[in-house]
């Protein structure tokens, strides 16, 4: 994965050009920043697959003109492939950089591929990608968290009714339950929420 190492050397890149020859002249350019592992597809077909075999730490694409088609089949390999993108096209429309941003490409390089800019852009590239997993990884932990707390609500709710007890003894009993059978509390809110519904399917726990 790109974020074990930010040194070039260590990564291995893929660049995708349909020009061999521009494709050629990338690889040197990122051979002389230090980019030392470096493989080229100059053939669109079966990308997603090449991508999955070759599993780069990140992926430079130069296109020259892409159509729409063209744009959105890339656009599906970033969402798919979880890499940090570096994209390059000669030219432009709002539309296309907006679904570049969509589609998680880091980097959407307007005025093509200059050999200095390689190695700054490659950097931004990855770091942004990785503040964006970053940031995914923390929204689906407070996702997670917020389901947790709704499970436990709901067998609190649970126990208040079906033992008259209050909310602090529901959760107490709950915990103290976790502990004893070292389960997590949200295990036992499970629990209690199925049974609930086993014993009355039409009760909402």
């Amino acid at each position: 994965m790109a974020n074990r190492s930010s040194k070039p050397g260590d990564l291995n890149v893929l660049v995708i050009d349909e020009n061999s020859i521009r494709a050629s002249i990338i690889d040197v350019g990122l051979r002389e920043a230090g980019y030392d592992n470096v493989t080229i597809i100059d053939d669109m077909n079966g990308l997603a697959r090449r991508i999955t075999e070759i599993n780069p730490d990140v992926i430079v694409i130069d296109l020259e003109n892409p159509n729409r088609d063209m744009l959105e089949s890339i656009f599906q390999i970033s969402r798919a492939v979880k890499r940090p993108i570096a994209m390059f096209v000669d030219k432009s429309d709002e539309a296309s950089i907006e679904a570049a941003v969509e589609a998680g490409v880091s980097a959407y390089i307007v005025d093509g591929l200059k050999q200095e800019r390689v190695r700054p852009i490659l950097k931004m590239a990855i770091s942004r990608f990785n503040a964006f997993s970053r940031l995914n990884r923390e929204l689906e932990e407070t996702r997670g968290e917020l389901e947790n707390r709704k499970l436990i609500d709901r067998a609190k709710g649970f126990l208040m009714r079906s033992r008259g007890l209050s909310e602090d003894e529901a959760y107490a009993l709950m915990r103290r339950t976790a502990m004893n059978q070292n389960r997590k509390i949200v295990e036992i809110a499970q629990s209690l929420i199925t049974a609930a519904s086993l014993l009355d399917p039409g009760t909402d726990a």
